[in-house]
């Protein structure tokens, strides 16, 4: 890959790695399902009147919106608020790769290799120490639901397999077209109608360039580069650049937030992240085994 694509495929994945402490900053005093419809709008608009409708089934396209913008990310903003820490949320939104393993395994008849049985049992084992270790940083309610929003996107990529050649930035922001009514009217009902107008209308410019910057920088800037990355040089040396975003995540987090990671913790996060890599490269060093063996 030239140096260019590679640098700007580190800009994006730290981009997507701050975000999680953007977030963070961005629910404090706001109703964290508003925050996310607003992301959304921003995403949409004015994009939607630039960007073609993307060639596939509105069905799949409500189903995609729904699965990214409601549960994905409103969920995800509501853990944070809850007291999730952005670090460990960055890294367990990662498990949607083994959500999305499994799903394709029992919707898309998909078999699992064994270098993915084994990042499970890994990832899933960190996970597991993570969850036990609750504190403020970590509260019960707030795991569950990342978990749950990584069920999301992984709901949302076996949605994209199923939309064929649609192209994924017309999906991004055609999609997010879909998430700011029922999340606004969630938002509504769960922390009242006060705090959501409170929040329209007496927000200073540090919440608009937040909501600004994971809407147009996180949002359309990041997915655009990112699948015109893969467009130029293929999944194949794009994707695996992704595992950075929790690094980068768990890093501003510590930093910005002075998050801890206790040993145990530490551990737990390890775990997962060694998870994923077997996950997205043990089934090449697999195949370079057998071949040396064979």
């Amino acid at each position: 890959m030239p140096l260019r694509s590679l640098l700007l495929a580190l800009l994006i994945t730290f981009i997507w790695g701050v975000n999680f402490v953007v977030i963070k900053l961005s629910v404090t005093d706001a109703p964290p399902l508003l925050v996310a419809a607003l992301r959304f709008t921003l995403a949409a608009l004015p994009a939607v009147f630039f960007i073609p409708r993307p060639l596939m089934r509105w069905q799949l396209l409500v189903g995609y919106g729904l699965a990214v913008g409601v549960v994905q990310f409103g969920l995800l903003y509501l853990a944070i608020q809850l007291g999730m820490s952005a670090g460990l949320a960055s890294l367990l939104m990662q498990m949607q790769a083994f959500f999305t393993a499994l799903l394709a395994a029992a919707l898309l008849r998909e078999k699992l290799g064994t270098n993915q049985i084994l990042g499970m049992a890994l990832a899933f084992t960190g996970m597991g120490v993570i969850g036990l270790l609750a504190d403020h940083q970590t509260s019960p309610i707030g795991f569950v639901l990342v978990l749950v929003a990584a069920g999301g996107w992984a709901v949302s990529n076996i949605l994209v397999k199923s939309a064929g050649n649609a192209n994924m930035l017309s999906l991004v922001v055609w999609s997010a077209l879909i998430p700011p009514i029922p999340l606004t009217l969630l938002a509504g009902v769960t922390s009242g109608w006060d705090a959501v107008g409170r929040t329209l209308t007496h927000s200073g410019p540090g919440f608009w360039l937040a909501v600004a910057f994971m809407g147009y920088f996180n949002t359309v800037l990041g997915f655009g580069i990112w699948n015109w990355l893969i467009q130029q040089h293929g999944a194949s040396r794009v994707a695996p650049l992704s595992l950075l975003v929790p690094v980068f995540g768990m890093v501003s987090s510590a930093l910005y937030f002075q998050e801890t990671f206790p040993p145990l913790k530490l551990l737990g996060a390890a775990l997962v992240f060694v998870g994923l890599i077997v996950h997205v490269f043990g089934g090449v060093w697999l195949g370079r085994w057998r071949a040396v063996q064979g």
